[in-house]
């Protein structure tokens, strides 16, 4: 197999970059540029001029003859009602007045910013609880309760900026727990968990960066707000004491001379409302930054037990063996069924088809296998060993130890499956250090770039340098299968691993799987509806419908000589068979469609669509037979094709 022709496979990859960094974009931005010099400049003077002006601080008084002066050469600014210089206590008043800003939002993100995190990525009794105390606290009277705390710490800015903070963490936890929520389903996020990558590391590498912006304009807003506040509760002199400057105390001071000398008023006003404004400007352009970011880069029913049923029994030589799987998704109406009575076995070496209409629950088996059930789905029934070990006994701790050092995942859509925000190398190694904590992170880079090389990949140094959006479908798909190599797994799930590729890069994907199989000693459980990928790559195959296994046996029996009406006309309707055929007929359709989960009819669930059909396939459900050595049928007519 000649491996210069992976490049240029599949849809072109562009050559640039089509989104600079976030940083390049917001940059880009004059006035973003702007916001941020003006607040880089209010800290600076926050930081130095009470070190230069250590004397205004307890200055409570000036020169008294040249009270309420208005800007002099002596004075550029003027002086207040005490004869103190306006503009020193304006410069060195900024560093209580940040101050203030400062622990008013370290509060708010301490607490918003991990508590929407839990929420929004566990679910569940979690994100109730949470929302349950959000509501609680929005129903709160904030200002009487910040009232309430400086009547017991009196003067003390800190007191009254952090509970400022408690009570605005339940608006920013709800807008980080929304934010979550979608890049939770998303299938990088279901690759870093098939990785092995602990929950704590996915959440904060996987999951915060995605929704950064989101934090950073809701800083930016959430600042704003504490420095009205922080000047409010000074204006009112609650928690900046005498003679302490700050904006507020100066607004207040120049009120109260307002006849006298109406400037004093103007100088503290105007920074405060500048600064206010820098930060509302700058959550605009923050966001504006983001969204052309992300706009650039990204293009359970009980289980019915049958008495008479012909089970497959236990494979003691299997790596896999899922015994008697039913799985179900609960609602408000109740437990709704996915998987039914689910047995198949992969051997060590082996490679099994997973074959299928869409709706049939073949990703749904891959899943449960994994312990990766979307949504409120869980195993109502049965056990999934893998390797000696009762998967669906494991806790969420014991199964990221097996997914990707022992079980690989490669998804159908692979480019979804990779984070846009890191280069292919970085995410490459990462997943080799999690399953090799032993090695070095120079050991990890260069075991990365080996895996790229062994998926052949030309010039892997240079494709690791390469983000997502740069990549073929071909090259995104060898990446997957290199990550989900980086532990050495036992078993690999490929879901739908060709859908997405033309005919051309289909056939170098399969005969890649095909070499790593026996390179690498691996079981493959595949998923497809292709039949001729199934024939191609697998030794046996597993036919699914509408959440129950139909038909299994050796992939030559039952190609030629299948035992169930579903998988017959499955066969029928392949349109390569059909091509290969040169058959010009018009290609046979299965009428109807695949019922939804909860909609199954009694009895055989194929029934409805089955041209076999008696009054007998409606009585009970139907069991597994046994009609030839190694095959498995799910149907009553099993001999109906040798009548």
């Amino acid at each position: 197999m000649t491996v210069t022709t992976v490049a240029d496979s599949g849809s072109s990859a562009p050559t640039i970059a089509s989104s600079p960094r976030f940083w390049r974009r917001l940059l880009r931005r004059k006035l973003a540029v702007g916001c941020l010099a003006f607040l880089a400049v209010i800290i600076g003077i926050a930081i130095v001029a009470p070190i230069v002006m250590p004397d205004v601080s307890g200055q409570f008084a000036g020169d008294l003859l040249g009270a309420r002066q208005g800007p002099s050469s002596a004075h550029w600014l003027g002086t207040d009602s005490l004869g103190r210089d306006v503009l020193e206590r304006l410069l060195v008043g900024t560093r209580i007045t940040m101050v203030g800003v400062a622990e008013a939002l370290v509060a708010v993100l301490l607490l918003g910013v991990p508590i929407g995190l839990v929420a929004g990525y566990l679910g569940g009794k979690a994100d109730r609880v949470v929302s349950w105390l959000a509501d609680l606290t929005f129903s709160m009277p904030s200002i009487i309760i910040i009232l309430v705390v400086l009547s017991v710490f009196p003067q003390n800015m800190a007191a009254a900026m952090v509970t400022l903070g408690v009570i605005a963490a339940p608006g920013l936890m709800r807008i980080v727990r929304s934010a979550t929520l979608p890049v939770r389903e998303e299938l990088y996020v279901a690759a870093a968990q098939v990785s092995g990558l602990s929950r704590r590391y996915i959440i904060f590498r996987h999951v915060l960066p995605r929704i950064a912006g989101p934090i950073i304009v809701q800083s930016s807003l959430l600042a704003a707000v504490a420095l009205l506040v922080q000047s409010g509760l000074a204006f009112l002199s609650l928690v900046v004491p005498a003679p302490e400057p700050s904006w507020g105390g100066m607004v207040a001071d120049g009120v109260q001379t307002i006849v006298l000398q109406p400037w004093l008023i103007w100088p503290p006003g105007i920074v405060i409302a500048l600064t206010i404004l820098a930060f509302g400007l700058l959550g605009d352009v923050v966001r504006d930054a983001t969204a052309e970011g992300w706009s650039t880069t990204v293009t359970r029913r009980k289980k019915r037990r049958v008495a008479t049923r012909q089970a497959v029994s236990s494979d003691d030589k299997a790596l896999l063996s899922i015994e008697n799987l039913s799985v179900v998704f609960d609602t408000r109406s109740g437990p709704v069924p996915i998987l039914d009575d689910v047995n198949l076995t992969v051997r060590p070496g082996e490679t099994v088809g997973l074959v299928g209409e869409s709706g049939c629950g073949k990703t749904i088996t891959a899943m449960a296998v994994l312990g990766l059930l979307p949504g409120t789905g869980r195993i109502a029934a049965g056990r999934i060993r893998f390797n000696g070990q009762d998967l669906s006994a494991l806790s969420d701790k014991e199964l990221e130890r097996v997914r990707g050092s022992q079980i690989g995942l490669i998804s159908q859509e692979p480019m979804i499956s990779l984070n846009p925000v890191f280069r292919v190398g970085w995410q490459l190694t990462q997943a080799v250090r999690t399953h090799h904590p032993e090695l070095s992170r120079r050991q990890a880079k260069r075991r990365a770039v080996e895996l790229l090389r062994l998926v052949h990949l030309p010039d892997p140094e240079r494709v690791a340098r390469r983000y997502p959006h740069e990549l073929s479908g071909g090259m995104a798909q060898r990446i997957a299968i290199a990550r989900a190599l980086a532990g050495n797994p036992k078993l690999l799930i490929a879901d739908e691993p060709t859908t997405a590729l033309d005919v051309t890069v289909q056939a170098e994907i399969l005969d890649l799987l095909r070499e790593l199989q026996r390179t690498e000693d691996m079981a493959i459980l595949l998923v497809t509806h292709d039949w001729g990928v199934a024939a191609d790559l697998c030794d046996r195959a597993v036919v699914m419908y509408a959440g129950q296994v139909v038909e299994q046996a050796g992939i030559s029996p039952i190609v030629y000589e299948p035992r169930h009406p579903y998988t017959e006309a499955l066969l029928a309707a392949n349109p390569h068979a059909h091509e290969m055929d040169g058959d010009d007929k018009t290609l046979p359709a299965i009428l109807g469609m695949v019922p939804k989960p909860g909609e199954w009819p009694v009895g055989c669930h194929f029934r409805p669509r089955c041209g076999y059909a008696i009054p007998e396939c409606a009585e009970s459900a139907i069991p597994l037979a046994i009609p030839a050595a190694g095959h498995e049928t799910r149907c009553i007519h099993k001999d109906f094709l040798e009548r």
